[in-house]
């Protein structure tokens, strides 16, 4: 029977443009640890793999293998993180443990990452890599997943949200402007040699993190009504956010947007150092990471403007075209284009931060319209889920084309082949172009607008009194949560379950889902042990190049495990299911309910 509701409850009060303003006080406290954030990822993500390649002398091969499995248990990581964060209940919040614990963790990793031993060299070098790798991005996770999470609930406004995200991606890149061009200032006024630089920024990034991100524990409260919500399950809240249309439109054209996504980052060292070979590479490249950086910088409060004046759809839009026209011309660019590399890069970065803050702030609103449906508050899964998935696709451009320049003959410090050149050149330019057109065509869907979003929020809180809304996005009349054809408990129950596997238990039996979670888990893990034992005899002996077939190996068995995971998740409901836990009238319920 549906639960009926309660005539006390005492419904949320109307949010209003005044009562949801966020003070620059908590703007600046929240937004300022992307700053520490930045300066961590930007040596990770462009530095090193060049750093250890060249200086270090880790083979590449063995580096991409490193990068593939880290960026996979990276992954996994993610949803665990956000589910935590969603269901801890402590005298400081939800948020606020993960964020005094997580980033001197993360400042410990990053900084033995960024100073390998001086007498370490080839394979333990690259185990050396991988274990600090790993670390970083694990400890990177328990407090950057709570953090993002923390925004969306700072401010209900539509508009206030592009303000704080914005105030926080500018930090971002103010923190990437200083981590990119500290190394080649700091080589060409210090006269230090990149060890030394490397190990003095780890030590100084480790601790700017944790003292900012303390300094937001310290001053940032979280919201008590939110915190006091029910949370969700895990595996039936990654269903029902599947089944919210604009999560799923925007996590597309994320999704493609990631498959290149790491792409820029890693080749442009090799684009700029021997495509463009330049007299002196590292000073270049600091300043060609300036001019990406510094004008997208500049131009971030126009997007901010721009959003509030066009929609925020429209805005992102208009920033794929600059991002796209600008990667696919440095295709053409050669030996000695050093100013028309800069202004490329200027042209694409002007677009930077329009991605940066539109991203969260659209992801925001689509928690609301979550909550709509569920009557839940549930950004730390939608956080994770919405990092999980580009992770996972992204790996691949992290660690692939390395290894493909490894497999056609790239030798450290030489002149390359022209095969080389043409790789380093389609790689770095055409393929994230490529994708940057796909996500524009699949963001052009995102349906909420300003309007929108009103509607929803005039829904959550009829919902909050046991009164029905319509739907804003269709127009479909939505019962309140605990009002619907069967109550609560038993929705997210079945909600372990897709469509189709409920209705095969209706005609098949009761069996159905237990011989469905099993087949399904159990082909997960067979490939994840076949995609292991590939990548392991790739890796052969400490001479042996793994190439393109081990890292996508090690991608293709932590994909698979993760699903295997997930699956293990649903077998003891599908037993109970099969006991009879639920009547069939039930389920039949349930799937009508089905939105």
């Amino acid at each position: 029977m549906p639960i009926k509701s309660s005539a006390a409850k005492t419904p949320a009060p109307t949010p209003t443009r005044d009562s949801e303003r966020v003070s620059w006080r908590i703007k600046l406290l929240y937004g300022a640890p992307n700053f520490a954030g930045a300066a961590l990822v930007i040596p990770i993500l462009i530095n090193m793999p060049k750093f250890y390649a060249d200086v270090v002398l880790v083979p590449l091969g063995y580096l991409a293998i490193a990068i593939a499995l880290a960026r996979s248990l990276d992954a996994m990581s993610d949803p665990i993180v956000g589910w935590l964060s969603d269901r801890t209940r402590t005298r400081l919040g939800r948020r606020r443990p993960y964020l005094i614990v997580g980033p001197p963790l993360c400042g410990i990793a990053f900084y033995a990452m960024m100073s390998p031993p001086s007498r370490m060299t080839g394979i333990a070098s690259a185990w050396w890599f991988g274990v600090t790798f790993i670390l970083y991005f694990l400890f990177h996770t328990i407090y950057v997943l709570p953090h993002y999470a923390l925004g969306p609930e700072l401010t209900l406004d539509y508009h206030e949200r592009s303000s704080l995200f914005g105030v926080r991606e500018s930090f971002t890149i103010l923190g990437t402007i200083v981590a990119a061009a500290a190394p080649g200032v700091l080589m060409r006024v210090m006269h230090w040699n990149e060890r030394e630089v490397y190990h003095v920024l780890g030590i100084a990034f480790a601790l700017m993190l944790t003292t900012l991100y303390w300094l937001l524990a310290w001053g940032v409260r979280e919201r008590p009504d939110f915190a006091a919500r029910k949370t969700n399950p895990l595996v039936p809240g990654v269903r029902r956010a599947l089944r919210n249309r604009p999560f799923r439109i925007l996590l597309a054209s994320y999704v493609v947007g990631s498959i290149t996504g790491a792409i820029p980052a890693t080749l442009l060292p090799f684009f700029n150092a021997y495509v463009i070979e330049p007299k002196n590479p590292a000073l270049w490249l600091s300043i060609e990471l300036l001019g990406y950086f510094g004008v997208g910088f500049l131009c971030l409060p126009l997007w901010v403007a721009a959003a509030k004046r066009f929609g925020k759809r429209n805005t992102w839009l208009a920033s794929f075209l600059m991002g796209v026209t600008g990667g696919a011309a440095m295709y053409f660019l050669g030996k000695g284009d050093t100013t028309f590399l800069l202004v490329l890069i200027s042209w694409a970065g002007a677009s930077l931060g329009a991605g940066l803050f539109l991203g969260p702030s659209m992801q925001a609103d689509v928690i609301d319209y979550d909550e709509f449906y569920t009557g839940r508050r549930s950004e730390g899964q939608y956080t994770a889920f919405w990092s999980i998935l580009p992770k996972f696709v992204a790996i691949p451009s992290a660690a692939v084309p390395i290894a493909v320049l490894a497999g056609i003959g790239y030798v450290p410090n030489a002149a390359q082949t022209p095969e080389v050149i043409f790789a380093i050149k389609a790689i770095f330019a055409l393929a994230p172009a490529f994708c940057g057109a796909l996500s524009f065509l699949i963001a052009w869907r995102y349906p909420i607008n300003e309007k929108i979003h009103r509607a929803i929020l005039e829904g959550i809180e009829l919902h909050a009194q046991g009164r029905p809304a319509n739907d804003p996005l269709n127009g479909k009349l939505v019962a309140a949560p605990n009002a619907r054809g069967v109550d609560e408990a038993t929705g997210w129950f079945l909600d372990y379950f897709s469509p189709n596997e409920l209705r095969r238990f209706l005609k098949e039996g009761a069996q159905a889902p237990v011989r469905d979670v099993s087949l399904a888990a159990g082909s997960a893990i067979v490939v994840s042990v076949a995609a292991a034992f590939l990548a392991i005899e790739r890796m052969g002996g400490a001479t042996t190049d793994p190439g393109t077939i081990g890292s996508l190996s090690v991608v293709a068995a932590g994909f698979a495990l993760a699903i295997f995971l997930f699956h293990m998740l649903r077998l003891g409901a599908a037993r109970e299911l099969a006991a009879g836990a639920i009547p069939p009238a039930a389920v039949r319920a349930h799937l009508d309910d089905a939105h």
